[in-house]
């Protein structure tokens, strides 16, 4: 059920040199990502559906011919249970039923990441530049670059403690 036009490590990025072109692109961005995650919920209604029938079709096979599925004349409902549950079909569909929950629980948290998440981005950095956060010296900064050197720092810094932690421990 993969949308391979979803790439959403890099759809969740905002360029923020370009918030106008971010903002006109948002809405467009956050349809795909709704569209794509109702698809997989269609895709996990239907193989619940499909776990149902499976089960049904089992359970009257059972009952047709007790002696050739259960290997008893007249099996009780824990029998026909431990059949159908036990059988390749059922096994199958269940797990894909349980294989689409999961591309739709995924795809509906990065839905709402993207809808709202990266809205959220997308607002605090037009604040940020409403703010003239953004106006300074002549050559403007390379956040990317910015964000990389405090990523760096904070990790630097966490070792660092993590570090003194364990001399303190030592003494």
């Amino acid at each position: 059920m993969l949308d391979l036009d979803l790439d959403y490590d890099r759809d969740k990025k905002v360029d923020p040199d370009a918030l106008d072109v971010e903002w006109l692109r948002h809405a467009e961005l956050a349809h795909k990502y709704i569209k794509h995650a109702t698809r997989c919920r269609r895709a996990e209604r239907m193989a619940d559906e499909k776990v149902k029938v499976t089960r049904a079709e089992l359970i009257r096979e059972a009952n047709q011919d007790p002696k050739k599925t259960t290997g008893k004349d007249k099996p009780n409902a824990a029998d026909i249970e431990a059949y159908y549950r036990s059988h390749p079909d059922h096994i199958e569909a269940k797990q894909e039923w349980i294989d689409s929950a999961y591309e739709a629980d995924y795809a509906e948290m990065v839905q709402k990441e993207i809808s709202w998440g990266r809205k959220a981005s997308l607002e605090g950095l037009v604040t940020l530049h409403g703010a003239n956060y953004f106006a300074g010296p002549s050559a403007p900064r390379n956040l990317s670059k910015e964000w990389e050197r405090k990523r760096k720092q904070d990790q630097i810094d966490a070792n660092n403690i993590i570090g003194s932690a364990i001399m303190k421990r030592k003494k």
